[in-house]
């Protein structure tokens, strides 16, 4: 399997995020990738290691996703946040415009409100580097199967499938899995996101949620008692041309393996209908016991069940790092799931 990774990724380092108030040790952090890595390179898997600029395309692919002031904004936040009186060395925002805000402010505070709609997405000084680069290894991964690939894998580090068309939230800046799927379009006439993380993709369904060329789909602890709260429940369908091209399958908090399995399979009964031509698999190790954000209780064997699933779908796959925070299972879920799947897709 083609693996992509950029060092450069590191520049996004965040210390600390907002719970209940309280500003925690922030857990996407260098170790989520450290760890991913070591646990790649220890089985003998050979990771092809980028400078994490990206091709010449990858600003104007990524407006396929994103709208171009909130490129912009990523770009420029941090520099134009300095020349404040009195600012932090990190941007965060102090006012959101939660009811549904008509006019975009020139300030910088007031642009921060806008597009970072929660605390837990601070901008440091080298912080769009390592997001530029997390996205351009999703793009080399992409590229990888419109140039023949079965599958790739991309180590994405932040991850970004919380990222809406100009909107950050949940670690995430830019949406890696979305930027894949667009690439895909550029030679499949329709592709399909199926996200296992433990947290509903909110940012990729808003991308696509008027499309009909992207079906999406997001297997994910109930929004009613976790996050994204406001996204991810079971009636919402799709829009226009997208209608019926989204399907949400919300599980209990504290759902294990089996349950997580069968959502799983009702989701990929709605995928056949759709005779998607290929996948991006938005994978997200967080829903473990032991993540962080204690969300449900899958053992390491659930992901190797989890690849083992999706391998058997015969469409081209790139494979894209969401969630899965630091612990000591976390190389190890990785390799269950990626080893699953490759041994399931060469049988």
């Amino acid at each position: 399997m083609d693996i992509y990774y950029s060092p450069r990724q590191a520049n996004h380092s965040p210390d600390t995020f907002l719970v209940r108030g309280r500003p925690v040790p922030s857990p996407e952090s260098t170790e989520r990738a450290e760890r991913l890595l070591a646990a790649l390179q220890d089985a003998g898997l050979d990771v092809t290691q980028h400078p994490g600029d990206g091709s010449a395309r990858l600003l104007q692919r990524l407006e396929t996703v994103h709208r171009p002031r909130y490129l912009e904004f990523l770009h420029t936040i941090h520099e134009r946040w300095q020349t404040l009186p009195n600012a932090s060395d990190t941007v965060l925002p102090n006012v959101h415009q939660t009811g549904g805000g008509h006019h975009y402010p020139a300030h910088p505070v007031g642009q921060a409100g806008w597009h970072l709609h929660d605390m837990a997405c601070p901008i440091g000084p080298h912080s769009f580097e390592g997001i530029f680069a997390s996205v351009a290894s999703a793009e080399m991964a992409a590229e990888a199967v419109l140039d023949g690939a079965r599958e790739a894998y991309a180590l994405c580090r932040p991850p970004g499938h919380h990222a809406g068309p100009e909107s950050a939230g949940g670690f995430c800046f830019v949406n890696n899995s979305a930027l894949a799927a667009s690439i895909l379009r550029e030679r499949f006439a329709r592709v399909a996101v199926v996200d296992v993380d433990l947290h509903h993709g909110n940012g990729t369904q808003d991308i696509f949620y008027r499309r009909g060329d992207v079906w999406t789909g997001s297997v994910h602890a109930d929004p009613d008692q976790f996050y994204p709260f406001f996204w991810g429940s079971a009636d919402e369908r799709g829009e226009d041309a997208g209608e019926g091209c989204n399907l949400n399958v919300p599980l209990p908090v504290g759902s294990g393996g089996n349950a997580f399995m069968q959502g799983l399979e009702h989701l990929l009964e709605a995928f056949q209908a759709y005779h998607a031509e290929a996948v991006v698999i938005a994978l997200g190790l967080d829903a473990h016991k032991d993540d962080p954000l204690a969300g449900m209780t899958l053992e390491t064997a659930d992901y190797a069940r989890i690849g083992e699933r999706l391998a058997r779908l015969p469409q081209p796959c790139v494979i894209v790092q969401e969630g899965g925070y630091p612990t000591p299972a976390l190389g190890q879920n990785l390799l269950a799931f990626l080893q699953a799947f490759t041994d399931t897709r060469r049988g």
